[in-house]
């Protein structure tokens, strides 16, 4: 009688298990995603700004602590 019910319980359960499974993935499919995505474009904008000043502030020190050689001038700017 007792595996009788443990049968019982895996037919029913199955099935019902995954009904709310297709139900649960079929709205988050459908859901609008479009917020989230523009919030997390947003977020990897900044990020990608914050490592951009970073990189050229660390460059900015390094030549001037380095003593880069100025720019050359061309023989045609105004002023010699």
């Amino acid at each position: 009688m007792i595996p009788l019910i443990f049968v019982l319980g895996i037919l029913v359960g199955i099935p019902a298990g995954g009904a709310l499974c297709v139900r649960y993935l079929r709205r988050e499919i459908g859901a609008d995603i479009g917020p989230q995505l523009r919030r997390m474009r947003n977020q990897l904008d900044t990020l990608e700004a914050a490592v951009n000043l970073a990189l050229m502030t660390r460059y900015a020190d390094l030549s001037t602590a380095l003593g880069a050689p100025p720019l050359p001038r061309s023989a045609e700017s105004p002023g010699e």
